[in-house]
């Protein structure tokens, strides 16, 4: 990792900076329904209830460059909290320097400690560079299951969107 970087926990002070790079990963991955002031709350919820989730940011110098959300769900099947990366972005400029990875290993680590029994993650059938960045650090697709889903509330983007 660039030496110059930190990764910190995030905080309600981080949320406006997090929306700048959300914005960006939203427009990445063609994801619908950017709307700054909901997902304001939304994180700031987060922050506010552990119990929902973590984030962590990236910062080179005074600047943010990554952020990594992470949400948790009770598994039975898991025995126990399992989380799942919802969000994960580096800035393209500050990309290939180990700020993906030191995320990454900040969470998983920090979500072992919280007592998390199982990590996962959905990712974009056609991006080819974060496939490979997760099978290094041992992620792998679930053999013979497949994600499904269905909006419960109006204005939440369809899977299918996405």
């Amino acid at each position: 990792m660039n030496s110059a970087c930190r990764i910190d926990v995030g905080a309600h002070a981080d949320v406006p900076e997090i929306l700048v790079l959300m914005r960006q990963y939203w427009t990445f991955e063609n994801i619908a329904g950017f709307n700054a002031a909901q997902l304001s709350q939304l994180l700031k919820r987060i922050v506010s209830l552990p119990q929902l989730g973590s984030m962590w940011v990236a910062r080179e110098g005074e600047v943010m460059v990554g952020y990594l959300i992470a949400v948790l769900v009770f598994s039975l099947e898991y025995q126990g909290l399992v989380a799942e990366i919802d969000e994960v972005f580096v800035v393209p400029q500050s990309r290939g320097h180990g700020i993906g990875a030191a995320l990454v290993d900040a969470a998983e680590s920090a979500l072992t400690s919280a007592g998390c029994t199982f990590i996962q993650l959905q990712l974009g059938v056609g991006n080819a560079s974060a496939r490979a960045f997760y099978d290094r650090r041992g992620y792998a697709p679930r053999k013979g299951f497949e994600l499904l889903g269905k909006a419960l509330a109006a204005g939440v983007a369809r899977q299918s969107d996405r």
